[in-house]
């Protein structure tokens, strides 16, 4: 199948406005986890997002402690260069490898251990180069975003990577980083729920770099299948039994999850197509990466690649949010 694409950026990557999303296939057995996988499904889920014609993927070192990656590659083994996927993954979280799972993830870009977790990511998913490496977080190992960031020009410009990318990082650290090379992309988290990144959307705007969003359904919440019931069967390792949205915001996030329903309705679409295309609907958004642990999940998803909503669905959004309370930032792009 063929889905519309956007340019990521002043890249040569034209990408799907939707892209496979591969957190949760890392399975359970870590900080961040969601919970047990079983990889046959989670690679039958990869598989049915190419096959409907999504044309990335997005992962990190740190999904499952490699797992993940591990999991991509089996995806995409035996696949003809014509059908495989753009791959994109990240650095910069560095679990102990004597007690992976005693502790969460250091933020870590020592440029010695960044040009480790590049080799090792090449490795695990069986690939000669990235088309996109990211770093995950701002350091807490002291690193300058300056140096940091030259390590992943200087990757660039060796060939293991094609694009370089931030993550979770703010203006300033933008401003920063654009002055070293060219921030090729943005991975901000953003939502009907969480809009506090709207700042960081428009810089991209101005500075020619593509923006993709994570997150985009809130980890589930905005798909309309949650409910306070549903919260509190979770499994004790998924992670968002931890998430205030999950928990104090939670009643007015299911609020918001179901004004979305009456535009569903009118575009004949699930519940979650419409959240991500309202992520789609701000200036600066080149695309947004959604999860999925099974193929059956990417239905409902799916149709978001080629929603586009009206000014009329904008604003009833818009006034959901704010009758609600839910999250905080701009209500409308």
């Amino acid at each position: 199948m063929s889905l519309p694409t956007n340019r990521l950026g002043n890249t040569d990557l034209h990408i799907t406005r939707v892209g496979f999303g591969a957190w949760a296939v890392g399975g359970g057995d870590w900080a961040y986890g969601w919970g047990e996988q079983d990889d046959a499904e989670s690679i039958a889920a990869i598989r049915y997002s190419i096959e409907q014609g999504v044309n990335w993927i997005d992962t990190a070192a740190v999904y499952g402690l490699g797992h993940s990656e591990e999991v991509v590659a089996r995806a995409l083994s035996g696949l003809s260069d014509a059908d495989r996927p753009f791959v994109f993954t990240k650095c910069g979280l560095v679990w102990d490898a004597e007690s992976p799972t005693a502790k969460p993830p250091a933020r870590v870009m020592a440029p010695s251990s960044v040009r480790r977790e590049v080799e090792d990511s090449l490795r695990r998913l069986n690939v000669e180069t990235i088309d996109l490496y990211q770093v995950h977080w701002p350091t807490d190992d002291g690193t300058p975003i300056e140096e940091y960031w030259q390590t992943l020009a200087d990757l660039k410009a060796s060939g293991k990577v094609r694009y370089i990318g931030l993550s979770n990082h703010d203006v300033p650290a933008l401003d920063l980083a654009e002055k070293v090379s060219h921030v090729d992309s943005l991975q901000p988290p953003f939502s009907a729920i969480q809009r506090k990144n709207a700042p960081e959307i428009a810089w991209c705007a101005e500075h020619d770099t593509g923006v993709i969003v994570y997150s985009p359904m809130q980890s589930g919440l905005l798909t309309g299948a949650f409910s306070a019931a549903r919260v509190a069967s979770l499994p004790e390792n998924d992670w968002r039994r931890q998430s205030p949205d999950f928990s104090t915001g939670l009643a007015a996030n299911l609020e918001l999850a179901a004004a979305l329903e009456p535009i569903a309705l009118r575009h004949d679409v699930p519940v979650a197509a419409v959240a991500v295309a309202w992520t789609l609907a701000w200036p600066g958004v080149t695309a947004a990466i959604v999860g999925a642990r099974r193929p059956a999940q990417i239905d409902g998803w799916l149709p978001a690649a080629s929603l586009e909503l009206s000014a009329e669905d904008i604003s009833e959004i818009a006034e959901a949010i704010e009758r609600t309370g839910a999250g905080w930032g701009p209500s409308r792009p």
